[in-house]
């Protein structure tokens, strides 16, 4: 084998939270990995940084729970929303049946870091920054490998499986014609940091304003907000003054105006696409793709980093005894989608119920000044609360790894 061509048995594209935990379960497992990430580092603002229940759960399983809450962090034991000038809560996580009852608030590269340390104990874990995939390789219809660009020239990786780990707008799903499915982009998020003050609100994440069109993150020593508008909006938005954009946002917030002014330009906001859509199917011979390659979320309760994990895990607990005994068979790659499907598709359906009630209220004046239904629906029922926490906490489908060494 040449210098520009190497083997690995499973090739991981992407190196965000699903190809890092897949990559670190398969490790552990006995497999050589090789994780590839087209950054030089993880440093990304505005990325999804909510570790869940059930994905702290998962730590925990490893034994990596102790080490991992050292890492700076803040807390939500529940996630409330401003109505009618009192904070109501809207999910409750106080009665799940698992360890830590919260949501972790991290930056994503430090869980990201974190994750690639405790892979790289393993010497069968390999892991390539700064490094893209331009292709993927296929002999006799099945996929064999990926083409990738370094900063040394061009590179050849043969596997035996290919992950497409690569996010929403994965390079590995459409080099391997995998067909999207898409349920529309209802609005954008305008992500921007604003300092944190005394007398500022308490609760770790929220949603304030009139339709909840302001999401407040408590980030340690800044607030982390999200303004979000109907699609298409921001570039008529960008085309006027700074100034107005500001007003806007200051009707929402529930932080003091002259916050706002640290927003001095256009530079200093982020806009992310919401976006919902799904692979007719997940695979093909020889690769296979999850997280948000498989299935983009939006990201109301900030569900959608933890279902990649949860992708992870399941196929990691699928795959790893067939790829380590040389047995990898299509049947194992469907077996990971039919296990990952059903609860991608609830979280979905849930996500866009939500969306459609929003947009039935659209043609009343009034109606658009309240909060959306699935709101009012909780604070007229508090228990709600508990069972909303449930499902942002946990899913519909929680994964636990399984043991090294154990066969399934």
């Amino acid at each position: 084998m040449s210098q520009s061509e190497i083997a690995t048995t499973c090739a991981i594209a992407g190196g965000g939270p699903a190809g890092m935990m897949l990559g670190l379960l398969l490790a552990r497992a006995g497999v050589d990995v090789t994780v590839i990430e087209k950054h030089a580092d993880f440093l990304r603002d505005f990325r999804g940084d909510t570790i869940h229940p059930s994905t702290l759960e998962v730590i925990s399983e490893l034994g990596l729970e102790e080490a991992f809450l050292k890492l700076p962090h803040t807390r939500a034991e529940k996630l409330s929303a401003e109505m009618g000038g009192r904070t109501v809560t809207i999910a409750d996580f106080s009665r799940l049946p698992v360890r830590h009852r919260f949501i972790a608030f991290m930056p994503q590269w430090d869980f990201l870091d974190f994750l690639a340390g405790e892979a790289k104990r393993h010497p069968n874990f390999h892991l390539m920054m700064a490094t893209a995939v331009e292709d993927v390789l296929t002999e006799d219809g099945r996929v064999c490998g990926l083409s990738l660009g370094t900063l040394d020239g061009p590179l050849t990786l043969r596997s035996t499986l290919v992950i497409a780990a690569d996010g929403r707008n994965s390079v590995v799903r459409q080099k391997a014609g995998l067909v999207v499915e898409t349920f529309g982009s209802p609005s954008e998020v305008v992500w921007m940091k604003l300092s944190k003050q005394p007398g500022d609100p308490t609760e770790t994440m929220g949603h304030a304003g009139p339709r909840q069109g302001f999401v407040l993150i408590d980030r340690g020593d800044y607030w982390q907000c999200g303004y979000i508008v109907r699609r298409g909006t921001f570039s008529e938005i960008q085309g006027r003054d700074i100034e107005l954009f500001r007003a806007k946002v200051r009707e929402v917030s529930p932080l003091p105006h002259e916050r706002m002014e640290e927003i001095r330009s256009w530079e200093d906001v982020s806009l992310l696409q919401v976006r919902i859509d799904r692979l007719k199917q997940w695979w093909r011979p020889g690769l296979i793709a999850i997280g948000d390659a498989a299935h983009a979320m939006s990201p109301i309760g900030g569900v959608g980093v933890n279902l990649a994990i949860q992708d992870a895990v399941a196929a990691a607990n699928i795959l790893a005894g067939p790829l380590k005994q040389g047995r990898l068979a299509d049947a194992d790659l469907a077996a990971v989608e039919k296990r990952r499907l059903f609860p991608t598709r609830a979280t979905q359906k849930l996500q866009l119920m939500m969306r459609s009630g929003r947009r039935k209220d659209e043609g009343d004046a009034e109606k658009r000044k309240g909060p959306p239904a699935f709101i009012r629906g909780i604070v007229r029922f508090p228990l709600l609360a508990h069972l909303a926490g449930r499902l942002i906490g946990l899913g519909f489908r929680m994964e636990r790894p399984r043991k090294v060494g154990l066969s399934g």
